[in-house]
């Protein structure tokens, strides 16, 4: 039987609390939210997973976007850690070009 999301019986306020804790500060996530992609979801071969892509140069006119990182979620990961890691992973491949690929890493073993 297929999983499927239930619509929600009534709205929730969107509004932000303003005691709530400060939000995690993402700017390598919200660089590519703008100009590049961020996909975050259940794969079939690898289950939950996080994956950006863009270019390595956002300031460039031109060029090809590239999967910067590949992450899969770990056992017991909250979603703020699963973000927190790819945005250290995002800021590896933009600052030196080392890209971080954990899904091809889980099929292999």
């Amino acid at each position: 039987m297929e999983h499927r999301i239930k619509p929600a019986t009534h709205r929730q306020s969107l509004s932000v609390d303003e005691n709530a804790p400060d939000p995690l500060s993402l700017p390598n996530i919200a660089e590519l939210v703008e100009h590049g992609q961020i996909t975050i979801g259940t794969f079939p071969s690898v289950g939950c997973a996080a994956v950006a892509s863009g270019k390595l140069n956002p300031a460039a006119a031109s060029g090809r976007h590239k999967t910067l990182a590949t992450l899969v979620r770990r056992k017991g990961e909250t979603l703020d850690q699963l973000l927190t890691r790819l945005e250290l992973a995002i800021a590896l491949a933009l600052e030196d070009e080392i890209f971080t690929d954990e899904v091809s890493l889980s099929r292999s073993t």
